[in-house]
């Protein structure tokens, strides 16, 4: 996946003026301790990351 499409889908499911400082501050045990911007940075796949993101948010199965 993208970077471009996994903020699309984050600022789809959190609001775009909310998603950016969600995905700075918020750790995710599934990423090893690491926010989305940290994961990000480390040039881990947006795939891994959008699944965290979801387990995370207690999103339904079909938004994976």
């Amino acid at each position: 996946m993208r970077e471009t499409t996994l903020w699309a889908k984050l600022e789809s499911v959190l609001g775009s003026g909310y998603a950016h400082a969600w995905a700075e501050q918020i750790v995710l045990t599934d990423l090893g301790g690491r926010t989305v911007t940290e994961a990000l940075a480390e040039g881990r796949d947006g795939k891994t990351i959008w699944r965290a993101v979801c387990l995370q948010l207690e999103l339904p199965a079909e938004r994976i």
